[in-house]
């Protein structure tokens, strides 16, 4: 049954107003390209939601069908909040992790980014930060600055040992939109193995602060997700000190993922 907008007038109205109040919704407050916001999958999740039937499977093929088409995880998971937020119901964290786990094997069916980018996080690999290092000790060269009094690394820690494959998966994609809430654009960060990341922030900005907010947000959207208890405890976040020299830099992003 094809509830949008351009669908069959034979839709029930009740389901076909809700689709129509999550669409408005996440175009208008976090997705980023409306022509692509409309999958079949939504159809099935309205269907699920409105009828007060598990969502789990809908949620999941949703979530799968934005892995595979390049969908951001944070803009994946701000669209499922949408869709509770337009019924004025508090999100379910049982369909938030059936979504992110299904992006996630939606995304690793996807062909291979290289070294660019991480397939369960989204966020960039440690070969990209240290390649942004790269540029920033250039940068300081040329400046006559001091890198290790300029910039830091933020590093996040919570691994922990006997997880499931797709609980590790999942989690990690929790980390990764935790990061990019907190430090937004403008932030190298990357995903330096599994359970460990890091970001490349300039000491002006706050960054006791910044790491502050980095527990508090990734603990949040774990607890949200009911991935809790795949962090460990307590969250392991801490400001990291650069060495002078980019060769050192790289050699500590090599001892961090260890």
């Amino acid at each position: 049954m094809n509830l949008s907008t351009s669908g069959s007038p034979d839709a029930p109205g009740h389901l076909s107003d809700m689709l129509d109040r999550w669409r408005a919704r996440s175009l208008a407050e976090v997705w980023l390209r409306p022509d692509d916001w409309y999958h079949p999958a939504v159809d099935a999740l309205v269907e699920a939601f409105g009828d007060g039937r598990s969502t789990h499977a809908a949620a999941h093929r949703l979530g799968a069908a934005r892995g595979r088409a390049g969908v951001g995880l944070g803009e994946t998971l701000d669209d499922i909040e949408c869709l509770y937020r337009s019924a004025d119901r508090p999100a379910d964290p049982d369909a938030i992790r059936a979504v992110a786990i299904g992006w996630v094997r939606g995304r690793d069916a996807e062909p291979a980014l290289g070294s660019l980018r991480d397939p369960g996080t989204g966020l960039p690999t440690r070969d990209y930060l240290a390649e942004r290092l790269r540029e920033t000790y250039g940068a300081a060269v040329g400046a006559d600055h001091d890198v290790p009094t300029t910039h830091c690394l933020v590093v996040v820690d919570v691994a922990v040992d006997g997880l499931a494959p797709w609980d590790r998966a999942a989690r990690s994609a929790t980390v990764g939109r935790a990061l990019e809430q907190v430090f937004g654009e403008g932030h190298p960060m990357a995903a330096l193995t599994d359970g460990v990341f890091a970001v490349l922030a300039r000491r002006d900005t706050g960054v006791p602060d910044l790491a502050m907010a980095t527990r508090r947000v990734v603990e949040r959207n774990a607890a949200l997700m009911g991935l809790a208890d795949t962090l460990r405890r307590p969250t392991r976040v801490w400001v990291e000190r650069l060495p002078t020299a980019h060769g050192a830099a790289v050699e500590l992003l090599a001892q961090l993922a260890r």
